[in-house]
């Protein structure tokens, strides 16, 4: 019996950024390749998108990309030029979710502060359903760019960033909002990147609303502020706050967004994902230790389409998967990560190290 793999490929890489994005590439070029070739296929799945149509958004969210911040498009540059791939192929896979109408991907998410759980210590975690086919793509990766915080992400290779932690302690998990969305802009990733060069939370909000955005998006937060989630449309970006705890799914609850909802379908049972996860956690007492968060986050409460999530009969999202599940411990500086289904598949550990 081949053994399943629990742990992905590591990746450290540091200095300027047309140097990382070159480590990087030299690294993990052939996961870079493979997500390069494999990227428009993964959009059709779920919304049919012309080569013609996908180079136009490339081109113009560049522009969007660069004007943001020339040195992430540096970093892109840099994996291009060591994978062997050109700089509209990587961009591609940074605009892919501006195809899809907001439906992207769904997770449950929760962030929990340090008073409320038995470690003492900040968590924030998500399960990330999605595609398992992106599975051979993913990787964990440690950027270390001159003159600002390091970070460590789980990641397709050659996305600019995605879910992890900076060294200032601020720590993030994504999830898709169902919202208004437009074609062109500055990519959900850049943003994402631009929040773990920030070192509080007002910053980290500041980095997001300074973007002309293309799609809206969820970020559950752990910051040194506290617990938060950011609520982010095209136009604006809507703070939710809690002294201990915050749970999110796939639907908006800010009050200012909550006619939002009605205007868009309910990505794959948001709902009842939150009313569970919300009585998972906190745990008895008023506090919640790792393993507890462990099993919400394998709970199979209306399985198959559970919080932890397995494949069934929905004609457009049955394909999705708890691809991994994250758990984000900032303050020790480590995150506890399964390569699989985390009903089935251990957490590994994997740490950012000064």
């Amino acid at each position: 019996m081949t053994q399943v793999p629990t742990r992905y490929p590591e990746v450290d890489v540091s200095g300027t950024p047309r140097e990382i994005g070159r480590q990087i590439g030299e690294a993990a070029g052939e996961q870079v390749r493979g997500f390069c070739d494999q990227a428009l296929e993964h959009v059709n799945r779920t919304v049919a998108v012309s080569p013609e149509l996908a180079e136009t958004v490339v081109r113009d969210s560049l522009a969007c990309a660069e004007q943001y911040s020339p040195e992430m498009v540096e970093e892109l540059r840099g994996i291009a030029e060591s994978s062997g791939v050109t700089l509209e192929e990587v961009m591609l896979l940074q605009v892919r979710n501006q195809f899809t109408e907001g439906m992207d991907h769904a997770c449950t998410a929760l962030s929990l502060d340090s008073r409320v759980t038995t470690t003492g210590t900040a968590l924030v975690a998500q399960n990330w359903d999605n595609d398992p086919a992106l599975d051979e793509f993913t990787i964990v990766l440690t950027r270390r760019p001159t003159g600002k915080p390091a970070l460590i992400n789980v990641t397709q290779a050659g996305l600019i960033s995605y879910l992890g932690f900076n060294s200032a302690g601020i720590g993030v998990c994504v999830n898709t909002l169902p919202a208004p969305s437009h074609p062109v802009g500055v990519p959900h990733y850049f943003t994402l990147r631009g929040v773990y060069e920030a070192t509080c939370l007002e910053d980290a909000v500041a980095a997001v609303r300074r973007a002309q955005r293309a799609i809206p998006a969820n970020m559950m937060m752990a910051t040194p502020q506290g617990p938060a989630n950011l609520e982010i449309t095209v136009d604006d970006v809507y703070v939710l706050q809690d002294d201990v705890s915050l749970t999110h799914t796939n639907h908006c609850l800010h009050p200012d967004l909550l006619s939002v909802n009605d205007s868009f379908p309910e990505l794959i049972e948001s709902h009842p994902r939150k009313r569970r996860i919300d009585t998972l956690v906190p745990g008895s007492g008023g506090t919640t230790s790792l393993e507890q968060v462990k099993e919400a986050l394998s709970d199979h409460e209306d399985f198959p389409r559970s919080i932890c999530r397995h494949v069934n009969d929905d004609p457009r999202f049955g394909f999705m998967t708890s691809v991994f599940s994250i758990i984000i411990d900032v303050d020790q500086k480590q995150m506890h990560v399964t390569r699989g289904n985390p009903c089935s598949q251990p957490y590994e550990t994997y740490r950012l190290v000064d």
